[in-house]
């Protein structure tokens, strides 16, 4: 796994040993970042269940000005430390080793621009990320969400939780959601 291109171009980055990680393949995440590219320049990314890392870094790499990389597991969290140092990327970074749910009130930013989540497949957790993301100061209308998830994932709810589905991109193995908070129409 490398960082595909920007300031870290080409750096290999080491992956968390076992099965508890499911690393995005060079292939998925270019084409991801070909599509988050409006979205990068001096943004706040947060990088939910980061794994590696390789996503945040991808996005600091290309321009975000700040990542947040929430992890709790031990091995990830090392590879996580190991490739931001490796990168040159560490003072962009906050590194945040607790469950995510909790995590997320311990985000002191005014807005966020994108906030990626790639959590364990078929176990809701996106679910209740969404539940709790939606109440959160620094969620605006314009913070774009990308969930990475199997095939067939359900997200039939995103409406009635209050998200607009904005795109869906799917691969063979896996899909990227994308989404937003729904913005409230003023009615006089």
């Amino acid at each position: 796994m490398r960082v595909i291109a920007g300031k870290a171009r080409s750096l290999r980055l080491k992956t968390p040993e076992g099965l508890d990680t499911r690393p995005t393949t060079d292939r998925i995440k270019e084409t991801l970042f070909n599509m988050l590219m409006p979205y990068l320049s001096d943004a706040v990314f947060v990088d939910l269940f980061s794994g590696s890392g390789g996503i945040g870094i991808e996005a600091l790499s290309r321009g975000a000005r700040h990542a947040y990389f929430v992890e709790n597991q031990k091995n990830a969290l090392a590879c996580i430390t190991d490739n931001l140092n490796f990168t040159r990327l560490m003072e962009q970074a906050t590194i945040m080793k607790q469950d995510v749910l909790s995590a997320l009130g311990g985000i002191h930013e005014k807005e966020v621009d994108v906030i990626f989540m790639d959590p364990p497949y078929h176990q809701d957790y996106e679910k209740h990320v969404l539940a709790l993301l939606k109440d959160m100061p620094y969620m605006t209308d314009n913070t774009l969400i990308v969930i990475e998830a199997a095939l067939d994932t359900d997200f039939s709810y995103l409406e009635n939780m209050g998200y607009a589905l904005t795109k869906e991109k799917r691969y063979k193995t896996n899909k990227h959601v994308f989404c937003r908070k729904m913005q409230k129409n003023l009615r006089m």
